[in-house]
């Protein structure tokens, strides 16, 4: 995705921002936009407070004068702005190909609202598409959580960073597992997540309310029907 959909991706979800709000700053590309967008609406009188979903961010967000909360200073988060790897038609969500999976996770639940920024390239007709799903599991279990993946028919390659094992904010390593598209991504989910050593996986499910796509210079949005 380009210079100019990301920063028109960040100006709709800005429009979205009221002063006195806690939000939510996602980590990647789209997210970097938002908040370069949201510290130039700080600078000009904007108050509003940002819980960060990676240091990466964290460090952006101050450099450019947004003020820092973390999940203990704040009962909750009024809306959460960050990106995807892949959006279904249901506005599930394959997350985490920057590392930041289960912080911005974490950060999602927290929210009242869920506003994703993306390309129209990350918009599939099911998860899975892209062949491509990560999982945070601690150092520990590395090698029993890759056996265990190989099994389920994921078959998982440790991300690696300047020759070396990516180490997440939180200290563990990420699988990138190859996996076909998911015709059941809760079964999926449930699957993962109860392999000893998984920490979190970077499926998102049910928890984006809104998804706005960069298309040929407009900006769609799409919205999760609660029934």
């Amino acid at each position: 995705m380009g210079v100019l959909p990301e920063l028109a991706l960040a100006a709709a979800a800005l429009e979205l921002i009221q002063d006195g709000m806690t939000v939510g700053l996602g980590s990647g590309r789209a997210a970097e936009a938002f908040v370069k967008a949201l510290a130039k609406r700080v600078q000009q009188g904007l108050c509003i407070r940002g819980v960060p979903t990676s240091i990466a961010t964290a460090n952006l967000a101050s450099q450019h004068g947004i003020s820092l909360v973390s999940l203990d200073e704040v009962e909750a988060i009024d809306i959460a702005v960050d990106g995807a790897d892949e959006v279904d038609p249901q506005l599930n969500l394959i997350k985490g190909l920057g590392g930041a999976l289960v912080r911005e996770k974490i950060v999602a639940t927290a929210a009242r609202r869920l506003v994703i920024l993306v390309g129209r390239e990350k918009i599939v007709p099911a998860l899975g598409t892209h062949g491509v799903l990560p999982v945070e599991v601690v150092p520990f279990a590395m090698s029993s959580c890759r056996r265990r993946l190989t099994q389920l028919g994921y078959p998982p390659s440790p991300r690696q960073m300047n020759g070396r094992l990516f180490v997440t904010d939180n200290g563990n390593h990420i699988l990138d597992c190859r996996i076909p598209v998911l015709p059941d991504p809760a079964k999926a989910e449930k699957d993962l997540r109860a392999i000893p050593g998984m920490v979190g996986t970077g499926l998102f499910l049910g928890m984006a309310d809104s998804v706005f796509v960069a298309d040929d210079g407009q900006v769609q949005i799409r919205q999760r029907h609660s029934d």
